[in-house]
């Protein structure tokens, strides 16, 4: 069958002929309609992300969307490896797969699954998030940012406060359904005094942090209190991804005078199971919840040039 094959970790997978899965007790084979590449995907076929394989070659995509043999449409998550998403064939666990809604098309639901994920199980299962909490989201711009402003609003924010580097794409986040808009391009001691001021303000119950590096620095600063005789307010911290670095300090000052609780969420913290739920939930809200995402479809021929598109800020899809 053809795949995207990875045979390096330094070079974009290729379109290639591998050889098709065959399913283990237990397994289901799915007929692939779309995977989308996700910056989890990049990161595992370069060998960078901690879940990534060792063994080459493989074929990368950790999720997809396709059709059983009875011809029911499914999402699927987790497939067997060596042989990931990005192929005609994935073999996977049986609980792995949960249906696609009929108001949903392949690309749409392959393209907002991951991204769409991060935020609603961030939220749900490590924030411990309540309806009518406000929530920052720290690096709004990209897809995932952008649904996690989304996905806030429908599950009950009142309010939602987003950052980018871009003050021009602050309209754009505000008509997804942000409040407030903070601009992470400015001095470090300004961008501290101005979480501070929504922290110590009118409150954040809960950051979802996709950059980590010196943006989460600044909120992490600005959480510190000064040792009065009140408690300072609770904020629940979960890290999502790390694009503006891997690591920062902190001041174990910081976090004995603050209310804040840092966590994470993602492979690992959150079961297979329970994120596979949550895409359930989140691919039955795209309708009534209105939410979007900007994706194309390539065909998995075109791997290679599909791996290196920028598409204008757009999630591609791969199609068999």
């Amino acid at each position: 069958m053809k795949a995207a094959i990875v045979r390096d970790f330094e070079h974009a997978p290729t379109c290639g002929e591998i050889e098709a899965p065959q399913a283990r007790d237990g397994e289901v084979l799915v007929r692939v309609a779309g995977a989308a590449i996700s910056q989890l995907v990049r990161a595992q076929a370069s060998g960078k992300h901690y879940s990534s394989g060792k063994t080459l070659p493989m074929v990368p995509g950790a999720d997809g969307v396709g059709r059983l043999a009875d011809g029911s449409r499914v999402y699927f998550a987790f497939p067997r490896a060596p042989i990931g998403a990005m192929a005609e064939c994935s073999a996977v666990a049986a609980g792995q797969c949960v249906a696609l809604p009929d108001d949903i098309d392949d690309v749409t639901a392959a393209a907002i699954a991951n991204p769409g994920m991060s935020s609603w199980a961030a939220l749900e299962l490590r924030a411990g998030f309540r309806p009518g909490e406000s929530v920052l989201v720290n690096g709004a711009a990209g897809s995932s940012g952008r649904l996690a402003i989304q996905i806030a609003r429908h599950l009950g924010a009142s309010r939602v406060i987003a950052t980018a580097r871009k003050p021009q794409v602050e309209s754009e986040l505000r008509a997804l359904g942000a409040d407030d808009f903070i601009c992470l391009d400015q001095p470090g001691e300004r961008l501290v005094a101005a979480f501070r001021e929504r922290l110590h303000g009118a409150g954040v119950e809960v950051v979802l942090d996709y950059l980590w590096g010196q943006p989460a620095a600044c909120i992490i600063d600005a959480a510190a209190g000064h040792g009065g005789s009140r408690a300072q307010p609770r904020v629940r911290f979960v890290n999502i991804g790390s694009l503006a670095g891997a690591s920062l300090p902190i001041a174990a000052g910081t976090l004995r005078s603050s209310g804040l609780e840092l966590t994470g969420s993602g492979l690992g913290s959150v079961s297979h199971a329970a994120l596979v739920g949550i895409v359930g939930k989140l691919l039955r809200a795209v309708g009534p919840a209105r939410l979007t995402i900007d994706a194309i479809g390539v065909p998995l021929r075109d791997v290679e040039s599909a791996w290196r598109m920028a598409a204008d800020g757009k999630r591609i899809v791969l199609r068999p």
